[in-house]
């Protein structure tokens, strides 16, 4: 699950002037520690603007280590990155959210 606090991802100032949006679907492979190690787009938005904000901030992003036995382990994760210009509240307690 990832920490809450700010997300490192960043809005491309190019795309947002022209009034772009997509989602890109990135797996990120978490550490023992809760860092991501590794990102893969798995579904582009279609612009590759955002597809690459979307990988360069998922390599900023924390996450609470994941535990098998009682010990850390290493994960994959999916991770939607949403741009829009609307502002809506997330919920990273469902799914998608």
């Amino acid at each position: 699950m990832p920490l809450a606090g700010d997300v490192p991802i960043e809005y491309p100032l190019e795309m947002w002037d022209r009034d772009v949006e997509g989602e890109t679907l990135l797996r990120v492979l978490v550490s023992e520690e809760g860092r991501v190690s590794r990102v893969e787009v798995l579904q582009s938005s279609g612009h590759a603007a955002l597809d690459s904000a979307a990988v360069g901030g998922a390599r900023d992003l924390r996450f609470q280590p994941a535990l098998r036995n009682g010990r850390r382990i290493e994960v994959w994760a999916t991770v939607p990155v949403h741009f829009s210009k609307q502002r809506e509240p997330r919920d990273f307690s469902r799914p998608g959210g």
